[in-house]
């Protein structure tokens, strides 16, 4: 049977990842981080392409869930004969050192007597390459297997017996009973070093669920909606790259956006937008640490020629991220599966917007001054002078001509008035009152070109009768108030043409089997973080009910676990889009907080407040 993509859980170190379903199977797992060839890729494939199965033998049912307030994900079997948990988790590694990852399975009995198995199938890249096999001479009761192949070993240690198989599988069967525990662990390190030291599995756990609790006692969010927005930022930071700050938007390539479509990309990158916006969410919710990280990858990764700026880079600030196309079956037979991202040298003026957003709300958050970061806003300021009016792909990476998009003005506006709100506070210096004829010039320009005032809504492109859901973004960045009816009128005609029944919202309208307005062909689920912004958008525009309704429907989405990945199939009633979808989480966060903002300032929530002081 196929494994949904809503059926994996997430855990990782913050520096790579591994998902593991709700079949007990680690089926996707790069090393030595998110961006290296997959060792485990059965998630676009078969077992064979690499996975690690630990799970009863016989009939057995699962529930799962995540420890509180960790990355810990435990998994408690049900059988005739007995129950057991199995805990999964990956030690994170010590700051500053990119260290050996690690994946640790603990099999506790905890009633009865249940027959176990374990299957780990090694494939080095993306699951092309059958490493070789050994076992390795061991003491303590203990038993350790090698694969190695190229510059890859992973050791594998376990507290049972493992034996290697004909079929290139690592074995054991085992029974625990209550009161028992079976450990395992995976080591990757390079080959040519010595072999790594033996782990020890119950202190590994309780550093691991340490150092997640400790993490997560820092939030400041305080709202009703705790459980989700903590899981939700708990799996921001699980999509960190602690050794550099960058924040990458999944952790996986080519899930679909349409169930065996043509629609899959590489998504385990750092997208400019996408880490801009998740540093808002942080910042809003106490994580000054992640901001300060980020801001100096970004001033590495960007440094030189603003022209040249980049819409993504690589986890360590790479620039080269060639596009090309793997030799696998792909989810559900999706294809192609890609590795790289063509759309990193696109033109997205949208970003410039987005980063001088996030480096303004770092400063109005408490971040340190840093004059570097400054200088940066400034040349990025002073490209967009030159540049706001050209045409470009826009935030959706379109693959077809480039186009005035609406979305990419309005972040253009944004980008210079954060700069002249710096200005204003005394926190900057610059040519203010040219900043301000430029950022007249660029609302002039939306409001005349952008606006179609037969229909009383702004549109995806100057001249195009398509809408967009970017412009659900307008009032949210204060480019017009929620209550001017261009505002209302847009809300409402996104409604109207570009959600489905449920509420659930469209990046923009898609053509099926012509092409596009993006140069594609196929379809694509409701985008997900474009639902959470709508959520925003009704709020704002004083339809709380609506907004409460359609934020309850959203979260009901979420996995058993609480995770989402890009998109939902409104028809399959499925998740679909790689997994999870950092885009998807932080929406969540600035969704919730936008309802509690809006409950906080409606009168009767202050007449309670109130009585209730008095």
């Amino acid at each position: 049977m196929t494994t949904l993509i809503e059926d994996y859980a997430l855990v990782g170190d913050m520096q790579t990842s591994c998902l593991i379903s709700n079949k007990g199977s680690a089926d996707w797992m790069c090393l030595p981080t998110f961006e290296s060839p997959a060792a485990f890729a059965a998630l676009l494939g078969t077992e064979e392409h690499g996975s690690w199965q630990i799970r009863p033998r016989g009939v057995a049912t699962a529930t799962r869930r995540y420890l509180p307030d960790t990355l810990v994900l435990e998994t408690t079997w049900h059988c005739p004969e007995g129950t057991v948990r199995v805990l999964d988790f990956m030690p994170p590694r010590p700051a500053g050192s990119p260290g050996n990852p690690q994946l640790i399975r603990i099999v506790e009995g905890l009633a009865g007597k249940v027959r176990m198995i374990s299957l780990a199938r090694m494939r080095f890249s993306y699951g092309q390459v059958d490493p070789r096999r050994e076992r390795v001479p061991q003491t303590f009761g203990s038993t350790r297997h090698l694969a190695v192949a190229g510059a890859d070993a992973v050791w594998i240690d376990s507290s049972v017996e493992m034996t290697d198989q004909d079929d290139h599988t690592t074995r054991a069967d085992f029974a625990i009973r209550e009161g028992e525990r079976v450990a395992f662990a995976l080591t990757w390190q390079p080959s040519h070093l010595a072999p790594p030291p033996y782990p020890d599995p119950p202190q590994a756990l309780a550093e691991a669920t340490r150092f997640w609790t400790d993490w997560s006692a820092r939030s400041t969010y305080a709202g009703p909606h705790s459980e989700a927005v903590m899981r939700s930022l708990i799996t921001l930071k699980a999509l960190t790259y602690a050794p550099t700050g960058a924040i990458v938007a999944a952790p996986t390539t080519s899930l679909p956006e349409q169930l065996g479509g043509a629609r899959n990309w590489d998504y385990r990158y750092t997208w400019l937008r996408d880490a801009a916006i998740t540093l808002a969410g942080l910042l809003r919710t106490g994580y000054l640490d992640e901001a300060r990280a980020w801001r100096g990858w970004l001033l590495r990764a960007v440094a030189g020629d603003p022209s040249k700026l980049q819409i993504m880079y690589g986890i360590t600030g790479r620039r080269e991220l060639t596009e090309g196309v793997l030799n696998l079956p792909g989810y559900e037979n999706s294809r192609p599966v890609r590795v790289g991202n063509a759309a990193a040298h696109q033109l997205q003026l949208d970003v410039y917007g987005e980063v001088i957003e996030t480096l303004y709300l770092g400063h109005k958050y408490g971040l340190d001054h840093d004059d570097d970061a400054h200088q940066l806003q400034i040349e990025l300021i002073n490209y967009l002078e030159r540049s706001w009016h050209e045409e470009d792909e826009g935030i959706w990476e379109v693959r077809g001509p480039r186009r005035h998009f609406v979305h990419s003005k309005v972040m253009a506006w944004v980008a210079v008035d954060r700069m002249i709100k710096l200005v204003e506070s005394g926190d900057a210096t610059g040519p203010v009152e040219r900043w301000r004829r430029l950022r007249d010039a660029i609302h002039h320009d939306v409001c005349t070109r952008g606006y179609d005032p037969q229909r009383n809504t702004f549109t995806q492109s100057y001249g195009s009768i398509e809408l967009d859901a970017s412009l659900l973004l307008i009032p949210q960045v204060g480019f017009l108030p929620p209550t001017d009816k261009r505002v209302i009128g847009t809300v409402e005609a996104i409604q109207r043409e570009l959600a489905t029944p449920e509420g659930f919202v469209l990046r923009y309208p898609t053509a099926g089997s012509d092409e596009g307005v993006d140069g594609l062909v196929g379809d694509e689920g409701t985008f997900l973080a474009c639902s959470f912004s709508m959520v925003e958008a009704l709020a704002l525009i004083g339809r709380h009910e609506d907004a409460h309704a359609l934020f309850a429907k959203l979260l009901s989405l979420r996995n058993d676990v609480g995770l989402l990945a890009e998109e939902y199939d409104s028809n399959a009633k499925r998740q679909v889009g790689n997994f999870p979808q950092a885009f998807s989480h932080f929406a969540l966060i600035l969704a919730a907080l936008r309802l509690d903002a809006a409950e906080c300032a409606s009168p009767t929530r202050r007449v309670l407040a109130a009585v209730s002081a008095n």
